[in-house]
């Protein structure tokens, strides 16, 4: 799956930078996105982000593209690579992992495909 996002003054930090805390949200938003899509009526939620690593700044203005793939899929959790680039450069990845859960909050079992 593909998506883009324009970095806006409210997205800067004290120095003028895309403020990390945005980034992670758009990742986090993206992940759950795939997997809704993949699994269409199963409610998701985030359990985790292999690793948080950032690459490059962004400045305002920037058009972020970000890629989504899924790696991995569980009993009950599946697990979305996330690629974020400015034009052609990569400025982060992760690994998000989405769990199935009722409305209670308990985990399920993905549906069979």
């Amino acid at each position: 799956m593909e998506n883009h996002r324009l970095v806006l003054p409210e997205h800067l930090n004290q120095y003028g930078f895309l403020f990390g805390g945005y980034l992670l949200m758009w990742v986090d938003e993206i992940a759950w996105m795939a997997a809704s899509l993949d699994f269409p009526g199963c409610h998701f939620v985030t359990v985790g982000m292999k690793e948080v690593s950032f690459h490059k700044s962004v400045k305002e203005g920037s058009i972020l593209r970000f890629e989504t793939d899924q790696v991995h899929r569980g009993d009950t959790s599946t697990r979305y690579s996330v690629s974020v680039y400015r034009k052609t450069e990569e400025i982060f990845s992760t690994e998000v992992t989405q769990v199935r859960v009722n409305e209670r909050g308990e985990k399920q079992s993905l549906p069979n495909h």
